[in-house]
């Protein structure tokens, strides 16, 4: 299964198309939030998404839990969680609900933790991208599970595989 996973677009809606163009041989697309879109935008139409906290459209849901094959995927933006301090209250949360795999966007950075069996992963920012990794100028991820590991590729914005990001987690 491979899942493309983005986030902080903040209105950029063109760079969604392209990505989602570029990428067309993934099971499933989840927006992390803040897109600052409309629900109505075709680019949601296959898509998993939340609300992050600078969308103001009704129709985005706080928080998502999908089970696709064999894995509970949890999302949420992660701005009511405290991400920007540590992953305590979120993990709290992927526990609660017995989630395999945690998405999340909020602070631009991207990353990636193994934490009690679960795996946690924020694309960083696609549009504004923060951190030690911002010169890259912007970045999503392909989450790939396998029934023995998962692997997480960070790409650009032109959809080129950054190699040196790419981690692997036995399962």
């Amino acid at each position: 299964m491979r899942i493309l996973v983005i986030s902080d677009n903040h209105g950029d809606q063109a760079i969604l198309n392209e990505v989602k163009a570029k990428n067309p041989d993934v099971d499933a697309i989840f927006h992390c939030g803040d897109s600052e879109g409309q629900v109505t935008d075709p680019f949601f139409e296959d898509t998993y998404f939340v609300r992050g906290n600078n969308d103001f459209n009704d129709g985005f849901p706080e928080e998502v839990l999908e089970t696709i094959e064999d894995q509970n995927i949890y999302m949420t933006h992660g701005d009511h969680y405290g991400v920007n301090m540590d992953l305590t209250r979120l993990a709290l949360r992927a526990k609660e609900l017995r989630a395999n795999m945690v998405f999340f966007g909020h602070t631009h950075k991207l990353g990636v933790e193994w934490q009690d069996d679960c795996l946690f992963v924020n694309p960083g920012s696609i549009s504004l991208p923060r951190g030690e990794y911002a010169s890259i100028g912007g970045t999503f991820a392909i989450v790939t599970a396998t029934k023995t590991m998962y692997e997480v590729d960070y790409f650009d914005r032109n959809s080129q595989l950054i190699s040196s990001l790419s981690t692997v987690i036995k399962r």
